[in-house]
């Protein structure tokens, strides 16, 4: 198995998380998305949309982060990363969501790359722009875990929700958004810091890392 990413994308370390929970033994390809070799040919004929993650099962190359998850949760479903009851999985997925679909985007590269050239936004004012998106979505989470949480976002065990928890925090800090107001992400987020699986995806261990 060969995931193709970059060491700093929030797509491919939330991948990288949890292809580590499961212990799943894999390889990696790096991806300079500063460069451009994401749209080299050679790289568009894995995912013809350009981006990464995409991991190569053999007789398959899976791309898009929440396909990916979900299908390592079919194909190894121990150890479990989501609940067994219907309406948990729900509130997991909507966990997940909360950051895959409404908070991370607007702090894509490629997106702010276009805010600048289309805008003419200087650097200050789209790192603004991006936070401006962070905090609420790290409000409503907040909120959803002093519903759900346990010892991490749902419960005691974690779960897809903290798999793109982590990553998104990491990134907050790279936009210098303050991250006080929200305690208990910080307490998950260390917990995780804990946890050999967590541990070893950060983007400081990665092979492409500098």
């Amino acid at each position: 198995m060969i995931l193709h990413g970059y060491f700093r994308s929030g797509a491919a370390w939330r991948t990288r998380i949890a292809l580590n929970l499961k212990g799943v033994a894999y390889d990696q390809r790096g991806v300079d998305l500063r460069t451009g070799v994401q749209r080299d040919a050679d790289f568009l004929r894995l995912n013809p949309q350009g981006m990464v993650p995409a991991l190569d099962i053999g007789d398959a190359v899976l791309t898009q982060s929440p396909a990916i998850l979900e299908w390592l949760e079919e194909a190894y479903p121990e150890p479990a990363l989501l609940p067994v009851d219907p309406v948990g999985r729900a509130q997991v997925r909507a966990m997940a969501a909360l950051i895959g679909c409404d908070i991370h985007p607007l702090n894509n590269l490629r997106v702010l790359k276009e805010i600048m050239s289309t805008f003419g936004a200087d650097q200050a004012a789209t790192q603004a722009w991006a936070a401006r998106w962070m905090v609420p979505g790290f409000e409503a989470l907040s909120a959803l875990t002093e519903r759900h949480g346990g010892d991490w976002l749902f419960g005691d065990a974690p779960t897809l929700a903290d798999c793109y928890l982590i990553p998104q925090l990491g990134s907050a800090r790279r936009f210098e958004v303050a991250l006080e107001p929200f305690p208990r992400l910080l307490r998950i987020e260390a917990r995780a810091m804990e946890h050999s699986a967590f541990a070893a995806a950060h983007p400081d261990r990665q092979p492409d890392a500098d």
